[in-house]
């Protein structure tokens, strides 16, 4: 028999399920919706002392969505087996972030970009370049991950950037990366890395219209500095 004491083993009108039937699922507090998901705590804390210490732990829901296993696992009482309820939640919740309903987004502004992939690269622990391809009428066609580490104009090679803009029968592209620090003031590599991307964009026939950097829910349009 599991020493693990579950959600059955609280006072039933402390039961986070019989709390939601009753008052509505907006009356849960995080810890209570947390403690719904993993359902068990150990045979020390039940569920709701452990998901609050978990809560408190990593600073709240937005720092726990945003850890990665090997954070999780090291948190007492975190398996492998909550730990990817725990990511799950955290995937669907960027996901669910950034959905636009409908099959066609447009680019008209800055803001659209930086909105569409705002959730999910502000968390990110590395730099990640995306690049967003768009047809003549500026609607994405595909957004693809093309490099994660630092930015660098000798490794960041234009070879790799256009070949899947070329694929996907582009017209032009937007590249999108990340500053881990929060602070989305570009570098001089970053300011480099679009230099030669946007050289490249004019003989290729691919325009590069702009180089996005988000930061910790902020970013910074190249396009409006004046460097694209």
């Amino acid at each position: 028999m599991s020493d693990e004491l579950k959600i059955v083993d609280l006072p039933k009108n402390e039961r986070p399920r019989e709390r939601l039937f009753r008052y509505g699922v907006e009356s849960l507090s995080n810890v209570e919706l947390l403690a719904l998901i993993l359902r068990t705590g150990n045979k020390n804390e039940n569920i709701l002392s452990f998901c609050g210490r978990i809560m408190k732990i990593s600073g709240g829901l937005n720092g726990i969505l945003n850890l990665s296993l090997d954070e999780l696992i090291k948190i007492k009482g975190i398996g492998k087996a909550k730990a990817s309820q725990i990511l799950a939640l955290g995937e669907l919740s960027k996901r669910f972030r950034s959905f636009k309903s409908g099959s066609d987004y447009q680019i008209k502004a800055p803001d659209d970009v930086a909105l569409l992939v705002m959730e999910e690269m502000k968390g990110l622990k590395q730099e990640f370049l995306k690049v967003v391809m768009l047809n003549t009428k500026n609607y994405i066609i595909n957004i693809k991950n093309i490099f994660i580490g630092t930015l660098n104009s000798s490794i960041i090679h234009p070879r790799e950037i256009f070949k899947e803009a070329i694929k996907n029968s582009s017209s032009a592209i937007i590249m999108c990366h990340n500053h881990p620090s929060g602070d989305p003031t570009p570098s001089n590599e970053d300011i480099n890395v679009t230099y030669r991307i946007d050289q490249c964009s004019k003989l290729i026939g691919i325009d590069l219209l702009d180089h996005i950097i988000i930061g910790d829910g902020v970013y910074i349009s190249l396009k409006e500095k004046g460097i694209v």
